[in-house]
C-alpha cells in the first residue's frame, strides 16, 4: 500500500519521526493484510525486520484469534477505533500479551485503504485479566470439546476427535494416542505426522509411557535434554518437547495422549489441558468401547437367533411379536413382516411352561415361554416335533398291532393245544393230526413276526449284517416262485426272466427274504386272487426284479410311506390284512445294504408293482 499523503507545510518529516521514535509498535496493513508500515518498535517487540515483513502477512496471529481479528477489522471498518487485548506471536514462537488499539485507514474519498494497528506492552492487570479471559475460553471450549466426545460412539472416530482437540486446545504441532496392549503400544491416531505411521507398534517398557506408569503420574514432559526417538517423534522435524497424559479405563491404563511442539514453548497451561484431556479421553474412550462391546454382544446374540433352527420370538408386554427369527417363518409359514406386531400365531403358555400343539398346515410345535423379568417381555422357543409326533402315534400302533397279531396265532395254539391235552382219548386220528397242523402253521406265523421284529429292530439301528458276494439271480427267483406257487389255489404265480440275466452282486440271504416279503405282500393284498407276475432283466447299469399283483392297490401319496417303520397304507382296505408295518420297512433297508433299491408303483388297471434294483456282478 502506498504511504499516506504527506502533510502540507511540510510536516511529513516530522510524522515519520514520530512514527519512527514512538515506544509503542505501530503495524499498517492492506486490505489484503500484507505489511505497508512496520516501525523499529514493532521490530522490537515482535523480533522480525521491517525489511523481513514488509509486502507479506505477519505469522503473529495465532491460530485460533484469527477469528478475534477478522471481527475487529470488520467493526471499525467504517470508522472509529477497538481497543483489545490479546496475544500475538514472537519471532521466537513465543506468546506475549498486547494490547490493541486498532483503525481503518481511509483515503481523501472515504475508500478502505487498510488498517493501523498500535501495540502496547500490557501491565499486570491487563495481564492477568486476559489470562483469565483465555483460560475461560479455554474451559469453554474444553467443555465442548468433553460434549462432543462423550456423544460419539464408535471408537476410531473418538481417537481421532480426541487428538485434533489436543491440537487445538494446547497449540501443540502434532499429536496423537498410542494404545497399550500388554507390553507393546500401537500407534491409532494422530495429527500433523504421516499417515504411514498410523498403526506402528513399539516395546512398552523402553518408551515415554513405560516412564510414565512407572512414575506413578498421570503427566510428564521430555525435553531436549532427554530421550525422545520414541516411537513416532522423530518424524516431527525441529521437536523439543513432548507432553503426555495416560488414560484410563476401568482404573486400567488404556493408552497415552501425545503433544510434540516443535515451535511455541511449552508450559503448565498447556500440560493441565493435556491431563484434563487425557481424563476426558478415558470417559469418552470407556463410552465407545462399552457401546462396540454392546453392539458386538448383540450381534453375536442376534446370529444366534437367526441360526437357530427353533423358531424364537420376542413378545411385548401386550403380547405383540417384536421379533421373528427365521426359522420361526420356516415353521410355521408366516414372513417376519406379516408377524411383527401383531399375536403369533399360536398359543403361547404361560411363563416357564410348555405346550404341544398343532397347526392348521399339520406342524407339531413344542413351545416354551420364559419371561424376561427386567422388561416384562416374553421370550418363545417353538420347535417342530411333527416327526417325533408321528413316531410316538406309530410306536403307539405298533403296540396295538403287534399285541393283535400275537394275541391271535398265541390264541389259536393254546386252544388247539388244550384240546389235545384234555380231549385226546375222544378225537379221531384226522382231529389230532388237524389240530398238531394248525398248532405249527400258527407257530410258524409267530416265527416269523419274531423274525420280522429283530430284523426290525436291527436295521433301525443299522445293524444289518450283510455279506456281498456273487450269486444266481434267476435260481433264487425260480426257488422263491416255486415255494409260493403251491400257497393259494386263488393266484396263479408267473416267472419272466431274461435269458442273458447276469449274477447278482448281493447277499442271497437278505435277496430272498426281500423276495419271499413281497410275493407274501403280492398275495396278502390281493384276496381275491388273481395274476402275480415276476419279472428279471437287465437294464442300464442295474438288475431289475419286478413283482406285480391285482389287488387293491396303494392311495396317492402312500408309495414312500408305506416303507417307513409301523406305517400300512390306507388304500382299498388294506388295514383289514392285519400285519405290524415293518415288512416293507426291512425289505427297504436290506435292498440299500446291497447298494440297491425298492420302490412302490400303481399297475395300471389296479394293484402294484414294486420294483427291486440291483447291481451286477463286476
Amino acid at each position: 500500500m502506498a504511504p499516506p499523503p504527506d502533510p502540507p507545510g511540510g510536516q511529513d518529516a516530522i510524522v515519520r519521526a514520530v512514527i519512527e521514535c514512538a515506544a509503542d509498535a505501530i503495524v499498517a496493513v492492506d486490505e489484503q493484510m500484507r505489511v505497508s508500515l512496520w516501525n523499529p518498535a514493532a521490530e522490537r517487540m515482535f523480533g522480525w525486520s521491517a525489511g523481513e515483513v514488509l509486502g507479506r502477512v505477519p505469522p503473529i496471529i495465532p491460530h485460533e484469534l484469527q477469528a478475534e481479528q477478522n471481527a475487529v477489522l470488520e467493526r471499525v471498518r467504517q470508522g472509529g477505533q477497538i481497543s483489545i487485548a490479546t496475544r500475538r506471536f514472537r519471532r521466537d514462537g513465543r506468546l506475549i500479551d498486547v494490547r490493541i488499539d486498532t483503525s481503518a485507514l481511509h483515503d481523501p474519498s472515504g475508500g478502505l485503504l487498510g488498517w493501523v494497528g498500535v501495540y502496547h506492552p500490557v501491565d499486570d492487570a491487563d495481564v492477568a485479566q486476559h489470562h483469565m479471559a483465555e483460560r475461560a475460553r479455554l474451559v469453554r471450549r474444553l467443555n465442548e470439546v468433553v460434549a462432543d466426545l462423550n456423544a460419539e460412539l464408535d471408537l476410531g472416530t473418538v481417537l481421532d476427535r480426541i487428538t485434533t482437540a489436543l491440537i487445538e486446545l494446547t497449540g501443540a504441532d502434532a499429536g496423537g494416542f498410542v494404545r497399550i496392549h500388554g507390553e507393546r503400544l500401537e500407534l491409532v491416531s494422530m495429527h500433523g505426522l504421516p499417515e504411514r505411521m498410523r498403526g506402528a507398534v513399539a516395546d512398552l517398557r523402553p518408551s515415554l509411557v513405560g516412564e510414565l506408569l512407572r512414575s506413578g503420574k498421570t503427566v510428564m514432559l521430555a525435553t531436549g535434554e532427554r530421550r525422545l526417538g520414541d516411537l513416532i517423534w522423530s518424524e516431527l522435524t525441529g521437536l523439543h518437547t513432548i507432553a503426555l497424559g495416560l488414560s484410563y479405563l476401568q482404573n486400567q491404563p488404556y493408552g497415552a495422549l501425545y503433544a510434540l511442539f516443535s515451535g511455541r514453548k511449552v508450559g503448565h497451561a498447556e500440560l493441565e489441558l493435556l491431563e484434563l484431556l487425557a481424563g476426558h479421553a478415558g470417559v469418552a474412550v470407556g463410552n465407545a468401547v462399552a457401546y462396540a462391546e454392546a453392539v458386538r454382544q448383540r450381534a453375536h446374540e442376534r446370529a444366534v437367533i437367526d441360526s437357530s433352527a427353533d423358531g424364537i420370538a420376542v413378545l411385548d408386554r401386550r403380547g405383540l411379536v417384536r421379533q421373528w427369527n427365521p426359522a420361526a417363518r420356516r415353521l410355521t409359514g408366516v414372513p417376519a413382516a406379516d408377524a411383527l406386531g401383531k399375536p403369533p400365531p399360536f398359543e403361547v403358555p404361560a411363563p416357564g411352561e410348555t405346550l404341544t400343539q398343532r397347526l392348521p398346515s399339520g406342524v407339531w410345535l413344542n413351545v416354551l415361554c420364559a419371561e424376561v423379568t427386567e422388561t416384562g417381555e416374553l421370550v418363545v422357543d417353538f420347535r417342530d416335533v411333527t416327526e417325533a409326533k408321528d413316531l410316538e402315534e406309530a410306536k403307539d400302533l405298533f403296540l396295538a398291532t403287534t399285541s393283535h397279531e400275537l394275541r391271535t396265532p398265541i390264541t389259536v395254539v393254546q386252544g388247539f393245544a388244550s384240546t389235545l391235552v384234555n380231549r385226546w382219548d375222544k378225537l379221531s386220528d384226522a382231529d389230532r393230526r388237524l389240530a398238531v397242523e394248525t398248532i405249527a402253521e400258527r407257530a410258524r406265523a409267530l416265527g416269523r413276526l419274531v423274525e420280522h421284529l429283530l430284523l426290525g429292530s436291527r436295521a433301525g439301528a443299522g445293524e444289518l449284517k450283510i455279506t456281498i458276494e456273487k450269486f444266481d439271480l434267476a435260481r433264487l427267483l425260480e426257488a422263491s416262485v416255486a415255494g409260493f406257487r403251491s400257497l393259494s389255489e386263488l393266484h396263479t404265480v408267473e416267472l419272466e426272466v431274461a435269458d442273458d440275466l447276469p449274477p447278482v452282486r448281493g447277499d442271497w440271504m437278505a435277496t430272498d427274504i426281500i423276495l419271499g416279503q413281497l410275493l407274501e405282500n403280492a398275495f396278502k393284498y390281493s384276496p381275491d386272487g388273481g395274476t402275480v407276475s415276476v419279472r428279471a432283466w437287465a437294464e442300464g447299469g442295474d438288475l431289475v426284479v419286478t413283482v406285480s399283483d391285482e389287488g387293491v392297490g396303494i392311495a396317492p401319496g402312500d408309495h414312500e410311506r408305506i416303507f417307513e417303520r409301523f406305517v400300512q397304507g390306507d388304500a382299498g382296505d388294506r388295514r383289514r390284512f392285519g400285519g405290524i408295518g415293518l415288512g416293507l420297512y426291512i425289505v427297504k433297508r436290506l435292498a440299500q445294504a446291497q447298494q440297491g433299491d425298492v420302490s412302490a408303483h400303481s399297475r395300471p388297471g389296479g394293484g402294484t408293482t414294486m420294483r427291486l434294483t440291483l447291481r451286477p456282478a463286476d
